[in-house]
């Protein structure tokens, strides 16, 4: 499974990036808003970081300056993928940037539905929101789940991007069900190197030394 980073702090990314726990990093108008820096500048120096794909949202909501908006973003790097909502006009400029060659995200997907019609503009990626499901009581893994076995029974070439993770057992969860990506937060990532057991191994492996007096250097 491959590891995006949701996040648009360049330092974040950075280090992540220095790890290989990096494959393309997925960025949203919020969180560009929190670095109060310009989106277009934020977005070309991710591009210059990752040589994967970094998802650039579009804030329009008809498909004309939708798909206006998208071909500026597409023209910052050549592994840009433009971020469309799932809607009718987000389908629409989907298909018409798939057409020209862009990669395209079409992101706040929360039914199976909706994701056979991205599969269907031609979608690069698909952006199931886990947690928000959650958050109402409905399992946001069944729905990764359920798309797994549609995209698989067609053949469907669009990639399964788990979104909206909130903790490391989701991304575990995914990479069990299939997902393609998963595009959690820094936060969450580095949290799937913490594990209780762990933690107390190294306590007593820590005291033993301690108390021996053991040096390397």
């Amino acid at each position: 499974m491959k590891f995006f980073v949701d996040t648009a702090e360049i330092d974040a990314i950075k280090e992540l990036h220095a790890l290989g726990m990096v494959d393309g990093v997925t960025t949203n108008p919020s969180l560009i808003a929190k670095s109060g820096r310009d989106i277009l500048e934020v977005t070309r120096e991710i591009c210059d970081i990752v040589d994967g794909p970094v998802s650039a949202e579009v804030v329009a909501l008809d498909a004309d300056t939708m798909l206006a908006e998208g071909r500026k973003l597409a023209k910052i790097a050549d592994n840009i993928a433009v971020k469309v909502p799932l809607t009718w006009a987000g389908l629409q400029t989907c298909k018409a940037l798939s057409d020209e060659g862009t990669m395209v995200n079409v992101t706040l997907c929360f039914s199976a539905n909706q994701a056979l019609l991205a599969a269907k503009a031609g979608a690069t990626f698909i952006s199931p929101f886990i947690g928000r499901l959650d958050d109402i009581n409905i399992d946001g893994l069944e729905l990764i789940e359920d798309i797994r076995t549609i995209y698989d029974n067609y053949g469907f070439d669009t990639q399964i991007l788990a979104a909206s993770i909130r903790n490391a057992n989701h991304m575990s969860e995914c990479a069990k069900i299939g997902a393609d990506v998963a595009t959690a937060p820094p936060g969450v990532i580095k949290a799937m190197a913490n594990h209780v057991l762990t933690d107390k191994g190294l306590a007593g492996f820590m005291a033993d030394v301690e108390k021996a007096g053991i040096k390397i250097l």
